[in-house]
Protein backbone atom coordinates (compact mmCIF):
# COMPACT_ATOMS: atom_id res chain seq x y z
CA UNK A 1 0.00 0.00 0.00
CA UNK A 2 2.18 2.76 -1.36
CA UNK A 3 1.68 6.44 -1.95
CA UNK A 4 -0.17 6.61 -5.53
CA UNK A 5 0.79 10.60 -5.51
CA UNK A 6 4.47 11.16 -3.87
CA UNK A 7 6.46 13.59 -5.80
CA UNK A 8 4.50 16.41 -2.97
CA UNK A 9 5.51 15.53 0.36
CA UNK A 10 1.58 15.82 2.28
CA UNK A 11 0.54 14.66 5.22
CA UNK A 12 -3.05 15.14 7.05
CA UNK A 13 -2.67 14.80 10.86
CA UNK A 14 -6.59 13.72 12.05
CA UNK A 15 -6.63 14.01 15.62
CA UNK A 16 -9.22 15.74 18.13
CA UNK A 17 -5.97 16.44 20.56
CA UNK A 18 -4.83 20.28 19.75
CA UNK A 19 -1.23 19.19 21.21
CA UNK A 20 -0.56 16.74 18.44
CA UNK A 21 -1.82 18.43 16.29
CA UNK A 22 0.43 21.51 16.99
CA UNK A 23 3.35 19.37 17.55
CA UNK A 24 3.22 17.03 14.54
CA UNK A 25 2.60 20.41 12.34
CA UNK A 26 5.89 21.86 13.53
CA UNK A 27 7.77 18.48 12.94
CA UNK A 28 6.34 17.50 9.65
CA UNK A 29 6.88 21.33 8.79
CA UNK A 30 10.60 20.93 9.81
CA UNK A 31 11.05 18.30 7.21
CA UNK A 32 9.94 20.13 5.00
CA UNK A 33 6.29 18.28 4.30
CA UNK A 34 2.77 20.24 3.28
CA UNK A 35 1.04 19.75 6.46
CA UNK A 36 -2.78 19.96 7.02
CA UNK A 37 -4.46 19.17 10.77
CA UNK A 38 -8.22 18.22 11.20
CA UNK A 39 -10.07 17.56 14.15
CA UNK A 40 -11.72 14.96 13.28
CA UNK A 41 -12.76 12.14 10.80
CA UNK A 42 -15.37 14.29 9.11
CA UNK A 43 -13.06 17.05 8.12
CA UNK A 44 -10.63 14.61 7.15
CA UNK A 45 -13.67 13.07 4.76
CA UNK A 46 -13.83 17.16 3.77
CA UNK A 47 -10.19 17.40 2.70
CA UNK A 48 -10.35 13.86 0.91
CA UNK A 49 -13.48 15.03 -1.34
CA UNK A 50 -11.54 18.13 -2.07
CA UNK A 51 -8.64 16.65 -4.18
CA UNK A 52 -6.19 15.84 -1.01
CA UNK A 53 -3.49 13.05 -1.55
CA UNK A 54 -0.50 11.56 0.25
CA UNK A 55 -0.27 10.28 4.08
CA UNK A 56 -2.82 10.24 6.53
CA UNK A 57 -2.07 9.73 10.00
CA UNK A 58 -5.50 9.18 12.05
CA UNK A 59 -6.29 9.16 15.37
CA UNK A 60 -8.59 6.17 16.64
CA UNK A 61 -10.52 7.92 19.38
CA UNK A 62 -11.94 10.97 18.41
CA UNK A 63 -15.40 12.26 18.29
CA UNK A 64 -17.63 12.98 15.78
CA UNK A 65 -16.85 9.99 13.51
CA UNK A 66 -13.77 7.64 15.07
CA UNK A 67 -11.17 6.61 13.20
CA UNK A 68 -12.52 2.96 12.33
CA UNK A 69 -15.58 4.85 11.02
CA UNK A 70 -13.85 7.39 9.06
CA UNK A 71 -11.90 4.77 7.01
CA UNK A 72 -15.29 2.59 6.14
CA UNK A 73 -16.28 6.00 5.16
CA UNK A 74 -13.59 6.65 3.42
CA UNK A 75 -13.52 3.32 1.65
CA UNK A 76 -17.21 3.37 0.80
CA UNK A 77 -16.94 6.96 -0.72
CA UNK A 78 -13.60 5.82 -2.74
CA UNK A 79 -11.69 8.44 -1.80
CA UNK A 80 -8.46 5.71 -0.56
CA UNK A 81 -6.76 5.89 -3.87
CA UNK A 82 -3.77 8.30 -3.47
CA UNK A 83 -3.63 8.09 0.07
CA UNK A 84 -1.12 6.09 2.80
CA UNK A 85 -3.33 5.34 6.09
CA UNK A 86 -1.50 5.04 8.97
CA UNK A 87 -3.62 4.79 12.72
CA UNK A 88 -1.85 6.75 15.19
CA UNK A 89 -3.50 5.88 19.06
CA UNK A 90 -2.88 5.63 22.34
CA UNK A 91 -4.35 2.09 22.53
CA UNK A 92 -1.64 -0.30 23.29
CA UNK A 93 -3.29 -3.24 21.27
CA UNK A 94 -4.54 -2.82 17.81
CA UNK A 95 -8.22 -2.68 17.93
CA UNK A 96 -10.57 -5.59 16.53
CA UNK A 97 -11.52 -3.16 13.60
CA UNK A 98 -7.89 -3.46 12.29
CA UNK A 99 -8.57 -6.91 10.59
CA UNK A 100 -11.78 -5.59 8.64
CA UNK A 101 -9.31 -2.74 7.47
CA UNK A 102 -6.08 -4.26 7.48
CA UNK A 103 -5.54 -3.83 3.42
CA UNK A 104 -6.45 0.04 3.64
CA UNK A 105 -4.12 0.47 7.37
CA UNK A 106 0.03 0.96 6.22
CA UNK A 107 0.69 1.01 9.89
CA UNK A 108 -0.49 0.94 13.47
CA UNK A 109 1.94 3.90 15.32
CA UNK A 110 1.10 3.77 19.49
CA UNK A 111 1.43 6.64 20.99
CA UNK A 112 3.73 7.89 22.66
CA UNK A 113 5.89 7.57 20.09
CA UNK A 114 9.67 9.06 19.62
CA UNK A 115 9.14 12.16 17.04
CA UNK A 116 12.10 10.87 14.66
CA UNK A 117 10.72 7.76 14.51
CA UNK A 118 7.30 8.71 13.15
CA UNK A 119 9.57 10.83 10.39
CA UNK A 120 11.44 7.83 9.89
CA UNK A 121 8.01 5.78 8.91
CA UNK A 122 6.23 8.39 6.92
CA UNK A 123 9.36 8.88 4.79
CA UNK A 124 9.38 5.40 4.06
CA UNK A 125 6.18 5.67 2.22
CA UNK A 126 7.53 8.32 -0.11
CA UNK A 127 10.68 6.30 -0.74
CA UNK A 128 8.36 2.63 -1.18
CA UNK A 129 6.11 4.39 -4.00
Amino acid sequence: MGCDVCMDKKIMVVDDDPYILITLRALFEEYGFEVYTVPNGKDCIDELKNGFKGVVLMDIMMPIINGWDTIREIVKEDLHKGITISMLTAKDMPDPDINELREYIKDYITKPFEPQELISIVRSYYKNS
